[in-house]
């Protein structure tokens, strides 16, 4: 054995799934788009064959690509973060999580409000998170009501500024959220904390105290199949976040891609035989949701100049697997997330079976290969592509 790395380049798609129209995603492809608008160049993702997935303006195949390609179909219903996480460990969802396209019932905001002590929030109803705050910040400011907003996902996202509710009083008001309201019929994927500081006209988002309170997954899932064989597994970004309570062998939350990419190759130096998780978010977060195209193509660039360090640190036994959760095309004036196809790369390709590992039907596969690497019998969904008679 040595060890496995999963990246997740968060909200990465490559073209619209067959059911995205039910989703309001038709002719989404954030891959393709960002490609087309801003003709970025990504010459490590390209000798790795991500040219070789879907037709790219700005990258082409590869005709020897050094890992095997391919993308992933999204088998649960949504298109959130947490159900894509969960289908990449070996979960499948057979209901969505719930939404809220015209806010939460009066008898979640009743509840809530009696539980951490207000008479009352401010908008309640879907939003994108930077608007939000501009649009009631003063008023949050003036009335000292929390500011609760949804999405497209599965959310309850509370905002407040700093001076006014300090981070951690915020976390409680959210975990009391996650463990006594959003439950049962109203268990929504995740209840999200959102500081946010400044003055009216310019109010900021702390991205890097934001916190997610995750509902629990099932315990028959890739982390804990691995805990349970002894074998230590890391999470890197908001990982921790979307497994709550797995015991994870170490855990590092991240301000940014680069502090992801900077942990996950310090801790490539230490692991043996160890399993690694690791969320790239500033795609999805800082640029997708933003509807900021040239940003999203900036950061593709800085995840593919660390390509060549992360491939250095490898020993000859790991596997790397880089791929996304769900779409969040830029271009098509959506702030939420899109119903796409993921990528699929995996190094070295000798490991796989099949250069060419086509459309697989579920996220599921990357788990099931994962355990299938360690040699761990398992009843997690999916099949497995690693080639055992060739790794």
């Amino acid at each position: 054995m040595g060890n496995a790395y999963l990246v997740v380049i968060d909200g990465l798609g490559v073209g619209a799934q067959e059911d995205a129209h039910y989703y309001g995603d038709d002719g989404s492809n954030t891959l393709g788009h960002v490609c087309a608008t801003t003709e970025c160049k990504l010459p490590n993702f390209e000798k790795l064959g991500l040219g070789n997935i879907i037709p790219l303006d700005s990258v082409p195949p590869h005709e020897k690509p050094a890992a095997a390609y391919g993308k992933m179909h999204e088998s649960s219903p949504g298109k959130d973060s947490t159900t894509g996480h969960w289908e990449i460990a070996g979960i499948k969802l057979e209901h969505p999580f719930p939404t809220y396209n015209q806010g939460f019932p009066r008898e979640v905001i009743n509840k809530f409000c009696e539980g951490i002590g207000v008479d009352e929030v401010l908008c309640n109803k879907p939003y994108s998170g930077t608007e939000v705050i501009k649009d009631y910040g003063e008023q949050h400011l003036d009335t000292k009501k929390p500011i609760v907003y949804t999405s497209a996902d599965s959310v309850f996202q509370v905002a407040c500024h700093v001076d006014i509710t300090p981070v951690d009083k915020l976390y409680d008001w959210c975990e009391f959220a996650r463990k006594n309201v959003m439950v049962g019929e109203h268990g929504v994927g995740r209840v999200i904390a959102r500081p946010f500081e400044g003055e009216p006209g310019n109010f900021r988002r702390i991205s890097e105290k934001r916190h997610d309170f995750s509902i629990e997954p099932p315990e028959n899932n890739l982390v804990n199949v691995l805990l349970n064989a002894g074998i230590k597994t890391y999470a890197i970004g908001k990982i921790v976040d979307l497994f709550s309570n797995i015991p994870f062998t170490q855990y590092r939350r991240t301000r940014s891609n680069a502090e992801g990419i900077s942990q996950l190759l310090s801790i490539m130096e230490a692991v043996e035989n160890s399993f690694v998780f690791v969320n790239l978010i500033d795609t999805d977060q800082v640029y997708g949701h933003r509807l900021d195209t040239f940003g999203y193509s900036e950061c593709l660039q800085e995840i593919d100049r660390a390509i060549p360090a992360i491939i250095g640190k490898l020993e000859e036994d790991d596997i790397l697997i880089l791929t996304s959760d769900h779409g969040n095309d830029p271009t098509t004036g959506s702030t939420d997330h899109a119903r796409e196809f993921t990528p699929l790369l995996f190094y070295p390709d000798h490991k796989a079976s099949s250069i060419n590992l086509c459309t697989r039907s579920t996220f599921s596969d990357i788990g099931k290969t994962i355990v299938d690497y360690f040699k761990v019998e398992n009843d997690l969904n999916g099949q497995s592509f690693l080639n055992q008679s060739r790794s």
